[in-house]
Protein backbone atom coordinates (compact mmCIF):
# COMPACT_ATOMS: atom_id res chain seq x y z
CA UNK A 1 0.00 0.00 0.00
CA UNK A 2 2.24 2.81 -1.28
CA UNK A 3 -0.65 5.14 -2.06
CA UNK A 4 -0.04 7.42 0.93
CA UNK A 5 3.76 7.72 0.85
CA UNK A 6 3.57 11.47 0.21
CA UNK A 7 0.92 12.05 2.87
CA UNK A 8 1.60 13.32 6.37
CA UNK A 9 0.48 10.84 9.06
CA UNK A 10 -1.04 12.13 12.32
CA UNK A 11 -3.03 10.58 15.15
CA UNK A 12 -5.16 11.78 18.04
CA UNK A 13 -4.74 10.62 21.62
CA UNK A 14 -7.65 10.37 24.03
CA UNK A 15 -10.62 11.06 21.75
CA UNK A 16 -12.78 8.23 23.10
CA UNK A 17 -13.80 7.97 26.75
CA UNK A 18 -11.80 5.49 28.87
CA UNK A 19 -9.45 4.28 26.12
CA UNK A 20 -6.32 5.83 27.64
CA UNK A 21 -7.11 4.21 30.98
CA UNK A 22 -7.56 0.81 29.31
CA UNK A 23 -4.30 1.22 27.39
CA UNK A 24 -2.41 2.17 30.54
CA UNK A 25 -1.43 5.52 29.03
CA UNK A 26 -3.31 8.00 31.21
CA UNK A 27 -0.22 8.60 33.37
CA UNK A 28 1.67 9.76 30.26
CA UNK A 29 -0.61 12.80 30.05
CA UNK A 30 -0.61 13.80 33.73
CA UNK A 31 1.14 17.08 32.96
CA UNK A 32 -0.85 17.88 29.80
CA UNK A 33 -3.51 20.53 30.46
CA UNK A 34 -6.46 20.72 28.04
CA UNK A 35 -9.25 23.29 27.78
CA UNK A 36 -11.86 20.54 27.76
CA UNK A 37 -11.14 17.78 30.32
CA UNK A 38 -13.33 15.40 28.30
CA UNK A 39 -11.62 16.18 25.00
CA UNK A 40 -8.52 14.74 23.30
CA UNK A 41 -5.15 15.11 24.98
CA UNK A 42 -3.14 15.93 21.91
CA UNK A 43 -1.93 14.80 18.49
CA UNK A 44 1.11 12.78 17.50
CA UNK A 45 2.99 12.10 14.26
CA UNK A 46 3.24 8.53 12.99
CA UNK A 47 4.73 9.35 9.59
CA UNK A 48 6.46 12.44 8.21
CA UNK A 49 7.53 12.02 4.57
CA UNK A 50 11.16 12.90 3.96
CA UNK A 51 12.30 12.62 7.57
CA UNK A 52 15.50 10.64 8.05
CA UNK A 53 14.56 9.21 11.45
CA UNK A 54 12.01 6.60 12.52
CA UNK A 55 9.12 8.87 11.55
CA UNK A 56 10.32 8.81 7.94
CA UNK A 57 9.69 5.06 7.61
CA UNK A 58 6.42 4.40 5.78
CA UNK A 59 4.27 2.31 8.17
CA UNK A 60 0.91 1.72 6.46
CA UNK A 61 -0.33 -1.67 5.22
CA UNK A 62 -3.79 -2.92 4.31
CA UNK A 63 -3.10 -6.61 4.96
CA UNK A 64 -0.19 -7.10 7.39
CA UNK A 65 1.09 -6.13 10.83
CA UNK A 66 4.79 -6.87 11.36
CA UNK A 67 5.62 -7.12 15.05
CA UNK A 68 8.69 -5.37 16.52
CA UNK A 69 11.99 -7.24 16.56
CA UNK A 70 11.96 -7.34 20.36
CA UNK A 71 9.72 -10.26 21.26
CA UNK A 72 9.36 -8.94 24.81
CA UNK A 73 7.33 -5.94 23.64
CA UNK A 74 3.55 -6.19 23.95
CA UNK A 75 1.56 -4.90 20.98
CA UNK A 76 -2.14 -4.11 20.84
CA UNK A 77 -4.34 -3.30 17.88
CA UNK A 78 -6.17 0.03 18.19
CA UNK A 79 -9.39 0.09 16.15
CA UNK A 80 -10.04 3.57 14.82
CA UNK A 81 -11.55 5.61 12.03
CA UNK A 82 -9.00 7.00 9.60
CA UNK A 83 -9.65 10.24 7.72
CA UNK A 84 -7.92 11.13 4.48
CA UNK A 85 -7.83 14.92 4.42
CA UNK A 86 -6.65 17.88 2.40
CA UNK A 87 -4.76 20.51 4.34
CA UNK A 88 -4.07 24.14 3.40
CA UNK A 89 -1.75 26.73 4.90
CA UNK A 90 -1.50 30.47 5.31
CA UNK A 91 1.43 32.42 6.72
CA UNK A 92 3.19 29.25 7.78
CA UNK A 93 0.25 27.82 9.73
CA UNK A 94 -2.59 25.43 9.03
CA UNK A 95 -5.53 27.33 7.58
CA UNK A 96 -7.96 24.47 6.97
CA UNK A 97 -8.34 20.70 7.20
CA UNK A 98 -10.93 19.12 4.92
CA UNK A 99 -11.85 15.44 5.46
CA UNK A 100 -12.40 13.81 2.04
CA UNK A 101 -12.62 10.06 2.80
CA UNK A 102 -12.97 7.75 5.80
CA UNK A 103 -12.47 4.09 6.58
CA UNK A 104 -11.18 1.42 8.95
CA UNK A 105 -7.81 2.05 10.57
CA UNK A 106 -5.53 0.21 13.00
CA UNK A 107 -3.31 2.44 15.12
CA UNK A 108 -1.32 -0.57 16.30
CA UNK A 109 0.75 0.37 19.35
CA UNK A 110 3.57 -0.89 21.53
CA UNK A 111 2.70 -0.93 25.23
CA UNK A 112 6.02 0.38 26.51
CA UNK A 113 6.48 2.10 29.83
CA UNK A 114 8.85 5.04 29.91
CA UNK A 115 8.51 6.11 26.27
CA UNK A 116 9.19 9.84 26.10
CA UNK A 117 6.94 10.51 23.10
CA UNK A 118 3.75 8.87 21.83
CA UNK A 119 5.33 8.40 18.41
CA UNK A 120 7.94 6.04 19.90
CA UNK A 121 5.14 3.50 20.40
CA UNK A 122 3.45 4.05 17.05
CA UNK A 123 5.93 3.57 14.20
CA UNK A 124 8.53 0.85 14.65
CA UNK A 125 8.90 0.04 10.96
CA UNK A 126 7.05 -1.03 7.80
CA UNK A 127 3.56 -2.49 8.31
CA UNK A 128 3.22 -1.19 11.86
CA UNK A 129 -0.04 0.59 11.01
CA UNK A 130 -3.13 -0.26 8.98
CA UNK A 131 -5.57 1.54 6.68
CA UNK A 132 -8.29 -0.19 4.70
CA UNK A 133 -8.03 -0.12 0.91
CA UNK A 134 -11.81 0.47 0.89
CA UNK A 135 -12.55 4.09 1.77
CA UNK A 136 -15.75 6.08 1.37
CA UNK A 137 -16.10 9.65 0.15
CA UNK A 138 -17.40 12.15 2.69
CA UNK A 139 -20.27 14.33 1.52
CA UNK A 140 -20.13 16.85 4.36
CA UNK A 141 -18.29 16.37 7.63
CA UNK A 142 -20.99 17.64 9.96
CA UNK A 143 -24.00 16.47 11.92
CA UNK A 144 -26.81 15.35 9.64
CA UNK A 145 -24.40 13.76 7.14
CA UNK A 146 -24.04 10.13 6.10
CA UNK A 147 -21.61 9.51 8.96
CA UNK A 148 -24.41 9.85 11.52
CA UNK A 149 -25.39 6.21 10.97
CA UNK A 150 -21.98 4.55 10.70
CA UNK A 151 -20.37 2.36 13.37
CA UNK A 152 -17.00 0.75 14.10
CA UNK A 153 -16.18 -2.65 15.59
CA UNK A 154 -13.20 -4.98 15.64
CA UNK A 155 -12.26 -8.63 16.12
CA UNK A 156 -9.20 -10.77 16.70
CA UNK A 157 -8.91 -14.19 15.09
CA UNK A 158 -6.44 -16.37 16.97
CA UNK A 159 -6.24 -19.98 15.86
CA UNK A 160 -9.78 -21.30 15.54
CA UNK A 161 -11.22 -18.64 17.85
CA UNK A 162 -12.52 -15.19 16.91
CA UNK A 163 -13.40 -12.68 19.60
CA UNK A 164 -14.64 -9.11 19.71
CA UNK A 165 -11.57 -6.93 20.34
CA UNK A 166 -13.11 -3.46 20.52
CA UNK A 167 -16.62 -2.36 21.42
CA UNK A 168 -19.18 -1.87 18.64
CA UNK A 169 -19.87 1.89 18.79
CA UNK A 170 -21.28 4.77 16.78
CA UNK A 171 -18.79 7.10 15.13
CA UNK A 172 -20.65 9.95 16.80
CA UNK A 173 -19.46 8.44 20.11
CA UNK A 174 -16.10 10.14 19.62
CA UNK A 175 -15.58 12.92 22.17
CA UNK A 176 -14.79 15.39 19.36
CA UNK A 177 -16.26 14.76 15.91
CA UNK A 178 -17.36 16.71 12.87
CA UNK A 179 -16.54 20.44 12.82
CA UNK A 180 -15.64 20.48 16.51
CA UNK A 181 -12.92 17.96 15.72
CA UNK A 182 -11.70 19.86 12.64
CA UNK A 183 -11.46 23.13 14.58
CA UNK A 184 -9.63 21.40 17.41
CA UNK A 185 -7.15 19.67 15.07
CA UNK A 186 -6.37 22.92 13.25
CA UNK A 187 -5.67 24.72 16.50
CA UNK A 188 -3.76 21.79 18.00
CA UNK A 189 -1.37 21.48 15.07
CA UNK A 190 -0.72 25.23 15.10
CA UNK A 191 -0.16 25.50 18.84
CA UNK A 192 1.15 22.15 20.12
CA UNK A 193 4.66 22.40 21.53
CA UNK A 194 7.31 19.91 22.62
CA UNK A 195 5.90 19.01 26.03
CA UNK A 196 5.63 15.70 27.84
CA UNK A 197 4.56 13.00 25.34
CA UNK A 198 3.66 15.59 22.68
CA UNK A 199 5.76 16.97 19.83
CA UNK A 200 5.91 20.29 17.90
CA UNK A 201 3.81 19.31 14.90
CA UNK A 202 3.98 22.60 13.00
CA UNK A 203 7.77 22.48 13.19
CA UNK A 204 7.72 18.99 11.65
CA UNK A 205 5.25 20.05 8.95
CA UNK A 206 7.44 23.01 8.04
CA UNK A 207 10.51 20.77 7.70
CA UNK A 208 8.47 18.38 5.53
CA UNK A 209 7.60 21.18 3.11
CA UNK A 210 3.94 21.65 4.12
CA UNK A 211 2.33 18.45 2.78
CA UNK A 212 -1.10 19.14 1.29
CA UNK A 213 -2.58 15.74 2.18
CA UNK A 214 -2.74 13.94 5.49
CA UNK A 215 -3.99 10.68 6.95
CA UNK A 216 -5.41 11.27 10.43
CA UNK A 217 -6.42 8.51 12.82
CA UNK A 218 -9.00 10.14 15.08
CA UNK A 219 -8.64 8.01 18.21
CA UNK A 220 -8.97 4.43 19.38
CA UNK A 221 -12.33 3.18 20.64
CA UNK A 222 -12.77 1.26 23.90
CA UNK A 223 -11.64 -2.35 24.17
CA UNK A 224 -13.79 -5.24 25.21
CA UNK A 225 -12.48 -7.01 28.37
CA UNK A 226 -10.84 -9.52 26.00
CA UNK A 227 -9.20 -6.83 23.88
CA UNK A 228 -7.96 -4.91 26.90
CA UNK A 229 -5.95 -7.89 28.15
CA UNK A 230 -4.93 -9.58 24.89
CA UNK A 231 -1.79 -8.70 22.94
CA UNK A 232 -1.06 -9.65 19.34
CA UNK A 233 0.78 -12.87 18.52
CA UNK A 234 2.30 -14.14 15.30
CA UNK A 235 -0.41 -15.80 13.22
CA UNK A 236 -3.28 -13.73 14.61
CA UNK A 237 -5.60 -11.80 12.34
CA UNK A 238 -6.81 -8.29 13.23
CA UNK A 239 -10.14 -7.22 11.73
CA UNK A 240 -11.40 -3.63 11.97
CA UNK A 241 -14.80 -2.89 10.41
CA UNK A 242 -16.45 0.48 9.78
CA UNK A 243 -19.98 -0.11 8.55
CA UNK A 244 -23.24 1.56 7.58
CA UNK A 245 -25.73 0.80 10.35
CA UNK A 246 -28.60 1.50 7.96
CA UNK A 247 -27.52 -1.60 6.03
CA UNK A 248 -26.15 -3.90 8.74
CA UNK A 249 -26.30 -4.47 12.48
CA UNK A 250 -23.58 -5.92 14.65
CA UNK A 251 -24.50 -9.61 14.69
CA UNK A 252 -24.56 -9.96 10.88
CA UNK A 253 -21.23 -8.07 10.77
CA UNK A 254 -19.78 -10.62 13.22
CA UNK A 255 -20.93 -13.50 11.01
CA UNK A 256 -19.59 -11.80 7.89
CA UNK A 257 -16.23 -11.30 9.60
CA UNK A 258 -16.12 -14.94 10.67
CA UNK A 259 -16.71 -16.05 7.07
CA UNK A 260 -14.35 -13.49 5.56
CA UNK A 261 -17.21 -11.91 3.59
CA UNK A 262 -16.65 -8.20 4.26
CA UNK A 263 -16.11 -7.03 0.69
CA UNK A 264 -19.66 -5.67 0.40
CA UNK A 265 -21.33 -2.26 -0.08
CA UNK A 266 -21.40 -0.06 3.00
CA UNK A 267 -18.39 -1.72 4.70
CA UNK A 268 -14.79 -0.56 5.05
CA UNK A 269 -12.86 -3.55 6.37
CA UNK A 270 -9.22 -3.79 7.36
CA UNK A 271 -7.96 -7.37 7.72
CA UNK A 272 -4.31 -7.73 8.76
CA UNK A 273 -2.31 -10.90 9.36
CA UNK A 274 0.17 -10.57 12.24
CA UNK A 275 3.71 -11.62 11.30
CA UNK A 276 7.28 -11.51 12.54
CA UNK A 277 9.90 -9.70 10.51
Amino acid sequence: MALYKDYLGLGIAGNFALHLEQAGELEDFKDVVTEDPNGPKGMFPFYVPGFDNQLGIYPLSDDTIILPDDENLNVQAEPEVGLVCEISYEDGKVKSITPKQFGAYNDCSIRKEGAKKISEKKNWGPASKGLSSTLFDIDIFEEGSMLDHWRICSFLRSGDMMMRYGEDVELSGYSFFYQKLVAWMTNQINTQVDHGPLEPLLEYITKAGFPEKVVISIGATRYTPYGETTFLQEGDEVIVVVYDNDLYCKNPILMMAQKGELDVPGVSALVQKVKRA
